[in-house]
């Protein structure tokens, strides 16, 4: 069933010479004469140009029909794999725009996109409310991206020889059609790739991960909408026509030739097949499952946290009160031990006030607790941990802002790395949840968990409970 193994022989139909067209002949059986003077002369191939040499016919190679010869590519398998993407690929995009969101980026501080433009017109005030909203978001995002490369793959295979299509462009609208699945097949590579490299910690692209990603995933969905506009009636009429359980009924044997749907998706000449497609879908399927089964773990959590092989946080880092995930250690970012030493101090500033506080003087005030999980967009979490600490409310109080507490700009004693610094917004801050953490699971927190202090909020990216913190300025523009 490989491509490429074409029976053309450069004769026309690829059956030998049985096939070739009669010379036309004139009348009495003398062929036309040729030579000087005649009109009917054929021009030389030089002077037909760019013209010519696409109205001659296909080269060798991919964009000749005879060169894909599977027989399972047709109209219903393609169609099968895009009802799939059809619903996923939506999904995906919306708790993308949700991760996006939950990032508060129209905070100075915060924004990863400075050139976004209208593209944030759906921005909103990220709640608080679930705690576990975020959790759920970003589990649902990573782990269904994953799931779907398979079926991506797939869907790319089984359209592969209407890429090579000849004459490559036939007319404007013909070139605007090529020009969006250009847009739609580079923007899914891009958008699948670079998804993964993150989540592996793998940052081999040029610049920043956010704007690629976002700028990336507009790009894409547009190009998605407009191919979906153009093929869900051929979808809906491939889906119906060949219903599911009549096409897993047949074996490769026995599999019923798909009919040509003028898309060149059919093989004109299609090879013995070693593989149904019930036999397909079932591969594509497993694929899926499995890459279910290794990543899941790590948003799940629990006893499931050990089936996340390929997650790079898939297994605890130790037992006792701190042994949970760490998305930056305190040696990764510089933190030195006189940063937070007997020496370090918080500064709070706010409404024309300053206070300075030791951790001995943070641990005096009114202690709450709060069970919160942290919550990466990598897709890994934590179950709910008991951290105890200061309300950053009444943190805000201290400094002048006794009612309605604005949002505040925190800033930590990290040294590289991005994400030094936060600004969470006045919901936030008046969450009776959120804290700044001094104790978590009944023990002071470790180093790589933030010692001295840490900010945790409910619903809250990882990134964005800062670690280490030494600074935290209520409103003057927050």
């Amino acid at each position: 069933m490989s491509d490429g193994d074409s029976k053309d022989d450069g004769r026309g139909s690829g059956r030998g010479g049985a096939d070739r067209a009669p010379r036309r002949r004139t009348g009495g059986g003398v062929p036309p004469p040729v030579g000087r003077g005649s009109t009917l002369q054929e021009p030389a191939p030089s002077s037909r140009g760019f013209r010519g040499f696409l109205r001659t016919g296909p080269p060798v190679g991919p964009t000749r029909p005879e060169f894909w010869r599977s027989p399972l590519r047709g109209p219903w398998l393609t169609s099968a794999f895009g009802a799939v993407l059809l619903i996923g690929i939506p999904v995906l995009f919306v708790t993308g725009l949700l991760s996006y969101a939950a990032y508060n980026p129209d905070l100075g501080a915060n924004d990863k996109t400075p050139d976004r433009g209208w593209l944030g017109f759906y921005l909103f005030a990220w709640p608080t409310d679930p705690h576990w909203l975020y959790r759920l978001t970003q589990g649902v995002h990573v782990t269904l991206g994953i799931v779907l490369v398979p079926v991506l793959l797939a869907k790319l295979w089984s359209v592969v020889p209407r890429l090579f299509t000849w004459p490559p462009v036939r007319s404007v609208s013909h070139a605007l059609e090529r020009l969006s699945v250009l847009l739609l097949v580079g923007g899914a590579l891009f958008e699948f790739a670079t998804g993964v490299l993150n989540i592996q910690l793998d940052y081999v692209f040029p610049g920043s991960f956010y704007p690629l990603h976002f700028y990336g995933a507009w790009v894409f969905i547009g190009a998605f909408v407009v191919h979906v506009a153009f093929r869900i009636p051929l979808m809906v009429r491939m889906l119906r026509g060949g219903g599911l359980r009549e096409e897993l009924r047949h074996p490769a044997g026995r599999a019923a030739r798909p009919v040509p749907d003028g898309g060149g998706l059919v093989a004109p000449d299609p090879a013995p097949p070693s593989i149904s497609r019930r036999g397909a879908l079932s591969m594509v399927g497993a694929g899926s499952l499995a890459l279910l089964v290794v990543n899941a773990g790590q948003s799940i959590g629990g006893s499931w946290r050990v089936t996340a092989l390929l997650a790079p946080r898939g297994q605890d880092p130790g037992p006792g009160p701190n042994g949970f995930q760490v998305n930056k250690t305190a040696a990764g970012v510089g933190i030195r031990a006189r940063d937070v030493g007997p020496a370090w101090r918080l500064v709070l500033r706010g409404a024309g006030q300053e206070r300075v506080l030791t951790r001995a003087q943070l641990l005096a005030l009114p202690q709450h607790r709060a069970a919160l999980p942290i919550a990466c967009v990598e897709g890994w979490s934590t179950e709910d941990q008991l951290w105890s600490g200061v309300r950053l409310r009444d943190l805000a109080a201290l400094v002048g802002h006794l009612h309605l507490p604005p949002g505040v700009f925190v800033q930590s004693a990290q040294r590289s790395g991005s994400f030094r610094s936060t600004t969470l917004r006045d919901n936030q801050v008046r969450d009776p949840r959120s804290l700044l953490a001094l104790r978590v699971n009944g023990a002071d927190l470790s180093p790589d968990h933030g010692y001295p202090a840490r900010v945790i909020v409910p619903a809250n990216p990882g990134v964005h409970n800062t670690k280490w913190v030494t600074r935290l300025t209520f409103g003057d523009g927050t």
